[in-house]
C-alpha cells in the first residue's frame, strides 16, 4: 500500500458553485395582525366602530416587522378593511402580506430573488443547497429553480458531495 498518495479534495477542486438559500434569509422580525378583535362579536365588521378602532391602535409594536394579516373568525371582511389596515401597517412595519405566515415567507423570499444579480450564475454549475436551519420555503426552491434553469450549464440540489441533478444544458450540436 501507497502510503505518499496525496489525498485530492475533487468537490473543493471542481467548478461547482453553492447557492445556499440560507444566507439569503430575510432579516426582521414576524408578527401577525389579526382582524379578529376589530370585529363586533368577533363575526362582524362595523364601519364606524372598525374605523375608530384601527385609528386608536398602538401600531408601534409592528415598527421594523414583517406582518402578516389575517382573520381567525370565520367572518366576510370587506377588501377595503384590510387596505386600511395595510395603510396603517406600511407607515411602521417593513413589510406588510395579506395572508398566513408561509404567505410572508415566501413573499420575503421572491424580494429577495427578485434583487439576485443572476448573471454570475450565467453557464455555471450550480448546487442548490438544501439543509438549512432557518426555514425556507419548497417555494423558494421552486423558484430559484426557475430562475436558473434558462442560464446555468446545470442546475443540483443537495451537497456538492452528495447532490441530486436536476437539469443539464442540452449540448448544442453545429
Amino acid at each position: 500500500m501507497n502510503t505518499d498518495t496525496e489525498i485530492v479534495n475533487r468537490v473543493a477542486n471542481s467548478s461547482l458553485i453553492t447557492l445556499d438559500l440560507e444566507a439569503l434569509y430575510p432579516e426582521g422580525e414576524r408578527l401577525g395582525f389579526d382582524l379578529e378583535p376589530f370585529l363586533f362579536q368577533g363575526l362582524v365588521l362595523r364601519e364606524k366602530d372598525f374605523r375608530e378602532a384601527i385609528a386608536a391602535f398602538d401600531w408601534e409594536q409592528y415598527r421594523n416587522a414583517n406582518v402578516f394579516v389575517y382573520c381567525s373568525a370565520d367572518a366576510i371582511v370587506p377588501t377595503w378593511a384590510y387596505m386600511l389596515v395595510a395603510l396603517k401597517l406600511s407607515a411602521v412595519a417593513k413589510f406588510v402580506v395579506n395572508g398566513n405566515a408561509e404567505v410572508l415567507e415566501i413573499a420575503l423570499f421572491r424580494k429577495v430573488l427578485e434583487s439576485i444579480d443572476l448573471d454570475q450564475y450565467t453557464g455555471k454549475k450550480i448546487v442548490v443547497k438544501g439543509c438549512s436551519k432557518l426555514p425556507v420555503p419548497t417555494d423558494t426552491y421552486m423558484e430559484i429553480t426557475r430562475l436558473l434553469a434558462p442560464i446555468v450549464q446545470s442546475l443540483m440540489f443537495g451537497e456538492p458531495c452528495s447532490n441530486v441533478p436536476l437539469y443539464k444544458k442540452p449540448l448544442q450540436r453545429t
